[in-house]
């Protein structure tokens, strides 16, 4: 279990919805928080509502989309308190909906410069300092129940980032060190400002959320969930691939020769 007892929390898009909600669950098991955001009045707004509760913050302006901004924001959440026990790559944004063939690509790439690439800079970013520091922590990146299976309709960009950031986030836990750990939040159905609000009375209250995933997060979960229905849409689209391998490609004596992942520690050790 991660202690965050004086220790320092990052969220970027920390000043609302799931981030804020965060950002309150860890300040209270002791940490201090430091927050990103690019709206001055949210993170004003923010900021004085977690010191109210007796919670330390540091609260900076950040757009993850811009990589000088995203350099400077991890340079100062590294001094701002001491030593960074959790890092978590929130910041996110939803899509304007509609049909793929109809989606404009500058939607596309709108969507993927915060939800994907922001994510892979902070990672880089977060990744390089909390090596360097050399202590246990935890970097955690913000996905969604649509990494794992399309749960809105009409909203590919978005759909697509959030099964990047579940194959950016897989491959980073491999090349970490064992004192870091790695992994994804993925939030179902969260009342946040993400969701249009005439919905938001209908999801999951942020601060319940909070609380069911803030002692996952500390205790080092690879894969940190919440809606437990989730799991039917999963066994749903499980079934279908693994059906689709039945039928056109069954397992076979020796068929391992092709896997990759054999293949490559096969050739590694006969170097």
């Amino acid at each position: 279990m991660l202690d965050i007892t004086d220790r320092t929390v990052v969220i970027t898009g920390g000043a609302t919805g799931i981030g804020f909600g965060l950002a309150k669950a860890l300040g209270a098991r002791g940490a201090n928080v430091v927050i990103g955001e690019p709206r001055q009045a949210r993170l004003d707004e923010a900021a004085t509502l977690l010191n109210d509760i007796g919670i330390k913050v540091r609260a900076m302006r950040l757009d993850v989309s811009d990589p000088k901004q995203l350099s400077d924001f991890a340079d100062e959440a590294f001094t701002a308190f001491g030593e960074v026990a959790v890092v978590i790559n929130n910041a996110g944004i939803g899509q304007a909906r509609g049909a793929v063939i109809d989606t404009p690509v500058e939607e596309l790439q709108r969507v993927m410069a915060v939800n994907f690439e922001g994510v892979w800079r902070g990672c880089q970013e977060f990744g390089r300092r909390l090596i360097e520091q050399g202590t246990p922590a935890g970097l955690y990146n913000t996905g969604s129940e649509n990494s794992f299976f399309v749960a809105v309709g009409h909203s590919a960009a978005y759909v697509a980032s959030k099964h990047a950031v579940l194959g950016l986030t897989d491959c980073l836990r491999e090349e970490m060190p064992e004192y870091i750990l790695v992994g994804m939040i993925a939030p179902g159905f969260v009342g946040s400002e993400l969701i249009p609000e005439p919905m938001r009375p209908l999801g999951m209250p942020v601060s319940e959320f909070a609380e069911i995933i803030a002692p996952q997060i500390l205790s080092g979960e690879p894969y940190v969930v919440s809606h437990g229905y989730n799991r039917v849409r999963i066994d749903e689209r499980q079934r279908q691939i693994l059906d689709a391998y039945e039928r056109s490609a069954p397992r076979v004596e020796g068929d391992e020769r092709y896997d990759v992942r054999v293949l490559l520690e096969s050739l590694k050790n006969q170097g």
